[in-house]
Parts: structure tokens; C-alpha cells; sequence
């Protein structure tokens, strides 16, 4: 004999309850820089920093008040990221260069503790340009991954790209605000 099924009985996949999607917490948030991000780990950092600076309003910058005076937020960026670098055998070998670049140009001083002040100084500037890039790219990522917008505001206009003295100003989005606890 032939048995031809029903064609209007639920299927069993069908007939159980559909899981509500994930909320979007800080796992998911975690996973989502991961998938974007080469050095997740840094790129977190970085949008834990911006969460903090931007507090209740959700952007941060262009300039974050650091002691009575204004910072550009990628620069105070940079200087809250570096007890990161302090570690790095880099940073050891970017003294090493700064002292040999100075004695060779002939403008380190004859004072050792001027000197050290003099070192440290365009240490701190170098560290600083390349803590720019990474930030940078970290931001990127955190763009790309939908957490963050980007725009740059100053001189004359809001403008979406950078230069003519405008500075960057970073906006969560509603899902990194949440995951976070920002706001």
C-alpha cells in the first residue's frame, strides 16, 4: 500500500520554539572586534577608553580635558595606551635610537639629568606618533565592525574626513553603549 504524508502537518524542527537571538552583551561585542579585528585585545582597549572619555553623552572628542588643559582625544588615547608600551622591548630599542640619534645631531646635553629629560621627551613624541596609527587602525576596525563612528570636526566644518586642523570625534553605537554599560 501507499502512504503519502500530510502536507499540512508541522514538520518536528518546525514545531519547537525558536530561541530568541542573543542579546548583545559584552561576549557578543568581544566576538564581533575578534572577527574584525587583527589585535582584538588593543581594539577593545581602545573602545573601553573612547566608552570611558564620552560618558553619558556617547561621543568622545575632539578634545578630552585632561589637568585643565584640552587633549586631542587621539593623543590622550595614545598617553592613556602607554604603560602598554613601557613593557615593549621596542620602546627600549626606540631609547636606544633617540640617545644615538641625539649624540650624533649633537643636541644632548652635557647634564645627565637634562639629558634624560631631553630622551624622554622625544621618546614620548615617538612613542606618540606611532600610537596615532595604531589607534588609528584599531578605530578602523571598530568602524568596520559597526561599534564606532567616525567624523572629524574643527577649523571650519564637521566634515567626514580629516585635515584643514579638524580633529577626530568618535561616537559609540547604541549596541557598544549597552554592552558596555556606557550612557
Amino acid at each position: 500500500m501507499f502512504h503519502q504524508p500530510d502536507l499540512f502537518a508541522a514538520p518536528e524542527k518546525l514545531a519547537q520554539p525558536v530561541a530568541a537571538p542573543r542579546a548583545f552583551d559584552l561576549p557578543a561585542l568581544i566576538e564581533r572586534i575578534a572577527d574584525v579585528s587583527p589585535r582584538p585585545r588593543y581594539t577593545f582597549m581602545v573602545l573601553n577608553l573612547i566608552a570611558r572619555a564620552a560618558g553619558r553623552t556617547g561621543s568622545a572628542g575632539p578634545y578630552v580635558q585632561e589637568e585643565g588643559r584640552q587633549v586631542p582625544v587621539r593623543d590622550w588615547l595614545c598617553d592613556a595606551l602607554v604603560p602598554m608600551a613601557q613593557r615593549d622591548a621596542r620602546r627600549i630599542a626606540i631609547v636606544r635610537q633617540v640617545k644615538r640619534d641625539l649624540e650624533r645631531d649633537g643636541l644632548l646635553p652635557a647634564d645627565n639629568i637634562a639629558a634624560e629629560r631631553v630622551i624622554e621627551s622625544e621618546v614620548r613624541e615617538r612613542v606618540r606618533r606611532s600610537g596615532r596609527c595604531n589607534v588609528s587602525r584599531a578605530v578602523s576596525d571598530l568602524v568596520r565592525a559597526g561599534l564606532l563612528r567616525r567624523h572629524y570636526q574643527g577649523y571650519r566644518v564637521d566634515h567626514p574626513n580629516r585635515g584643514a586642523q579638524r580633529e577626530a570625534v568618535y561616537t559609540l553605537s547604541d549596541d557598544a553603549r549597552r554592552a558596555l554599560g556606557a550612557g
